[in-house]
């Protein structure tokens, strides 16, 4: 499994700002207020980034000889967890980025309210994709000594034809 690349967390991030700005357009657009992130999703993302990173150290204990084995399913679930949350946290950061762009944009001022909580989102999000990283290398196994070399060739795998 390849961690999460930057450029994958920045492609998450600029479609969410598209799509924030997109719906925030479209519910104005119907007459309708814009989209405001309930106050308990930061603090959602939070406690998810605190669990994230609890799952992720035993692992890492593990990995370095401190703690008994750990099942290595377990260790593939944590992983691919933590890239899933920095890749959600980058896109609701992007829809926060997105939401607080077009109330920004607008003539009227928008209320604290509804900025506050926005604002709020994003830095939760930030949170979770910081955590998200943090735990996917929690979970990297060392490199050893024989892993520059190359192992025995891979028997094939497609039946013969003899």
């Amino acid at each position: 499994m390849r961690r999460t690349s930057p450029a994958t967390l920045i492609v998450s991030a600029v479609l969410g700002i598209a799509a924030g700005f997109v719906i925030d357009q479209v519910l104005t657009g119907a007459g309708r207020a814009t989209f405001t992130p309930s106050v308990m999703l930061p603090v959602l993302f939070v406690l998810l980034a605190v669990s994230v990173i609890a799952l992720a150290l035993p692992i890492r204990r593990a990995t370095r000889g401190q703690a008994p084995r750990v099942d290595p399913f377990r260790a593939v679930r944590v992983a691919m967890l933590a890239k899933a949350s920095s890749i959600v946290g980058a896109l609701v950061g992007g829809v926060g980025v997105g939401l607080l762009l077009f109330l920004l944009t607008r003539p009227v001022p928008p209320s604290v309210g509804s900025t506050g909580a926005v604002v709020a989102a994003i830095v939760g999000a930030v949170v979770l994709v910081a955590a998200g990283v943090i735990a996917e290398q929690l979970c990297t196994i060392r490199k050893d000594d024989d892993d520059d070399q190359p192992g025995p060739p891979e028997p094939d795998a497609t039946p013969s034809h003899h």
